[in-house]
């Protein structure tokens, strides 16, 4: 069997389910969900219906993408990589408010068993595009209504632990979405999985804004310009071998994350009400204040399901996002930094890239 499984690269392990197709579905999620939102929005406030119409289409295939983007991740043979559009699109549709989770749990069993039947046939062109279209789909219709449950019950938990209690669950959240964003998982998903909208995914917002923008400006001396941009607008995870070799650098962002987190749900009711995948890319491109502004002008079906409506944002509403996602991390985190600098755990060097 070990044999077996690794001659069909079939690798059952923590990694390559959790952080690699975790990972690519986010991704995927990214390139269909999320992008056809923004354009979607965009026609919107323009009032072309043909753009409008292309952030549609987009939006339409976040099933299939998810699932076309975890069988690349696990190394998917060709015939089973195309199989899993019509997984992923089943998965998406029966697995309901936890669509993407139902994606994720179906995609990977579907791909392996597809991936432990390909090329083992000489009617390879039946068997094993046959396999991973009956095992996923049925999965799907099997399992995906109960999974879209649980993440939906979860999900509606957090928002209103985040309600009735917005100073201990702003840090709560902020600080593990935040957290989840540096290691080499993938927060977007997570975020995707758990609809989180509202005051919850404002604070998810606020810890993954602290992560990147921090470390982007506590490590300015060493990484100049192109640290800055890679951290800031792409990702803290770049510190992950930095954190690994001293974990003490990892004090300012998540300090700043325990701090900006309640700032934005008791202060500024900073509420997330774009695409829930927005909650957990903070400023990687800007997605999480695309979503922010989204959420003001045209809120996401997730968010209107629990009640959000459009607003006309305020000057606070602009200064909160302003703050909490930029201004606050960009002077905290240096100088959580030089304090421990000072007392003598950290140095410049330490998160060089």
């Amino acid at each position: 069997m070990k044999a077996f499984l690794k001659r069909k690269n079939i690798e059952i392990s923590l990694k390559r389910y959790g952080i690699d197709a975790l990972g690519a579905m986010a991704q995927g999620l990214f390139c269909s969900l999320l992008i056809g939102t923004i354009i979607r929005t965009l026609g919107q406030q323009l009032g072309i219906q043909y753009i409008t119409d292309i952030g549609t289409y987009a939006m339409a295939v976040s099933g299939p993408a998810m699932a076309v983007a975890i069988g690349y991740a696990l190394k998917a043979d060709p015939m089973v990589l195309f199989s899993l559009a019509a997984v992923g699109w089943a998965a998406n549709a029966e697995g309901g408010a936890g669509g993407p989770l139902a994606v994720l749990v179906i995609a990977i069993v579907a791909a392996e068993f597809g991936k432990a039947v390909s090329k083992e046939t000489k009617i390879d062109l039946l068997v094993t595009p046959g396999v991973t279209i009956m095992v996923g789909v049925a999965l799907a219709k099997l399992i995906a209504p109960p999974i879209g449950q649980a993440a939906s019950a979860f999900g509606i938990m957090i928002d209103n632990a985040t309600k009735l209690q917005p100073f201990a669950m702003g840090i709560l959240v902020s600080v593990l979405v935040g957290i989840a964003l540096t290691l080499p998982i993938s927060s977007a998903a997570i975020c995707a999985v758990l609809k989180l909208t509202g005051l919850a995914g404002g604070a998810a917002v606020a810890g993954c804004c602290a992560q990147m923008i921090g470390f982007a400006f506590m490590s300015f001396k060493e990484n100049r310009w192109g640290g800055l941009v890679s951290q800031g607008l792409g990702t803290s995870m770049l510190q992950m071998p930095n954190i690994i070799k001293n974990p003490r650098i990892w004090i300012p962002s998540i300090l700043t994350s325990a701090i900006t987190g309640p700032l934005a749900t008791c202060v500024f009711k900073m509420q997330m009400n774009g695409a829930p995948i927005n909650s957990g890319m903070g400023t990687c491109g800007l997605c999480g204040q695309i979503g922010i502004w989204t959420g003001w002008i045209a809120p996401s079906e997730d968010a209107i399901a629990k009640g959000a409506s459009a607003i006309v944002p305020t000057a606070i509403d602009w200064a909160g996002m302003i703050l909490i996602c930029f201004v606050i991390p960009a002077i905290l985190c240096p100088v959580i930094f030089s304090a421990l600098k000072k007392a003598g755990w950290a140095k410049d060097s330490d998160v060089k890239l």
